[in-house]
């Protein structure tokens, strides 16, 4: 009787964990299902992926759907990736350094008001983005900057309130008697936050840069808006420019929507390190 309530107390734990792993797989492959039909559907001629049979996998594999996507003149591939990159990481670099900057201040620098500034900052996340658009718009329009990168990047050098939310809650996590030994040294308080402080929350830093960056990349409405250029367009708009020239040929978008996001991808494979322990770190898994 005792063996088999021993049984029955190390097989329930190991029940638990296979129920736990069989739920979270077929749910991961519920999520990856359109990423997989969109793949699959690059390698397609619009009769398979049209047709009312579903194939799981492409017969004949059209291989050539992606040199014709990379060589059309509706969709400069190469000019729009650098577009895209540049305004991405100009966004990013903004976006990391004033959010950390601000945080650092908020929780390591006594000054009088600043638990009202904070709330203050706060307080802006409750406000929709759509109702600052037009006075944003008109004031970038009052100073020549409109169809120029400026009022898509300039905005972020001033931080964003949810980074510096998680940037100041991260640095109220590192020990002060650090900044207190290096203010002994003759350090300044520029010099503590640069060399000191920022080196020890690199894990924040990550999910900020990766968020931010993700944010900047799929980004549409704020192009469409400010850029008039197609040689300025992103990959999100040229996606779209594209999508309207070629509506009937979807494998040729199902291609460029995969050149579109393989870069995300590879950007998370080797950030994921720093970005996964950032999370768990900041707690936002919960």
């Amino acid at each position: 009787m005792a063996q088999a309530d021993a049984q029955t107390i190390w097989r329930r734990p190991l029940l638990i964990g296979v129920a736990r792993h069989t739920v979270l797989i077929a749910m991961s492959a519920l999520f990856m299902l359109p990423f997989y039909w969109m793949v699959i559907s690059a390698f397609k001629t619009n009769g398979q992926i049209l047709s009312t049979t579903i194939q799981w996998w492409p017969n004949p594999i059209r291989w050539d759907n992606f040199p014709k996507v990379l060589t059309h003149p509706g969709f400069p591939f190469f000019r729009m990736l650098l577009n895209s990159v540049f305004y991405s990481a100009a966004v990013t670099v903004g976006t990391v350094l004033s959010s950390a900057a601000v945080g650092y201040g908020f929780a390591r620098m006594r000054f009088p008001g600043r638990n009202v500034l904070f709330g203050a900052t706060l307080s802006t996340l409750m406000i929709p983005g759509l109702i600052l658009f037009i006075p944003t718009y008109v004031l970038f329009k009052a100073l020549g900057l409109i169809g120029t990168w400026a009022p898509l990047i300039a905005p972020q050098f001033l931080g964003s309130a949810f980074f510096i939310f998680l940037m100041r809650q991260f640095f109220r996590t590192v020990p002060g008697e650090l900044a207190d030994a290096a203010r002994v040294d003759g350090a300044g308080e520029f010099r503590i936050f640069w060399q000191i402080m920022l080196p020890l929350v690199k894990p924040a830093l990550a999910v900020v840069a990766v968020f931010t960056w993700l944010a900047t990349w799929n980004d549409f409405f704020g192009p469409l808006v400010y850029l008039s250029d197609p040689n300025m367009y992103p990959l999100s708009m040229g996606l779209f420019a594209f999508q309207s020239q070629r509506s009937t040929e979807w494998a040729l978008l199902m291609g460029a929507s995969v050149l579109v996001t393989l870069p995300l991808i590879v950007l998370f494979s080797f950030t994921q390190r720093y970005f996964l322990r950032g999370i768990s770190l900041t707690g936002l898994q919960g």
